[in-house]
């Protein structure tokens, strides 16, 4: 497989494959966020640019890795200001870990703060 240029466009698969996302979210996104506009050729064909690729890996870690919600996402995107989620206040749900052990939402709070200490010093 040929490797694209960092300022190639990317197609909707790529882009999919990419953060290991169904492309039907992509599309979902696009009519989420007015920001998200990819290019379109014949056929609805869609092409993203890399502020578009930018644009969706910013959504993506918003959503998946600090908990916003769709309009949580939508109001930071739009420059308003909006508090982080707190996810103590979260129910607490079993979360299994690979080795089906049940692992609780504060021990995996304190292996993401002892992360972000390890990457920033």
């Amino acid at each position: 497989m040929i490797e694209k240029s960092e300022g190639a466009f990317r197609t909707i698969g790529e882009l999919s494959a990419q953060f290991g996302l169904p492309q039907h979210i992509l599309r979902y996104w696009e009519t989420r966020f007015p920001q998200l506009k990819p290019l379109t050729r014949s056929g609805s064909r869609r092409y993203y640019r890399t502020e578009d690729v930018e644009l969706v890996k910013r959504i993506h870690h918003l959503l998946y890795a600090e908990g916003y919600t769709i309009r949580g996402v939508q109001q930071l995107l739009a420059g308003k200001t909006v508090s982080p989620p707190d996810v103590t206040d979260a129910p607490s749900l079993p979360i299994t870990s690979p080795n089906d052990e049940v692992v609780s939402v504060s021990s995996l709070l304190a292996i993401r703060e002892r992360l972000a200490r390890a990457l920033a010093g």
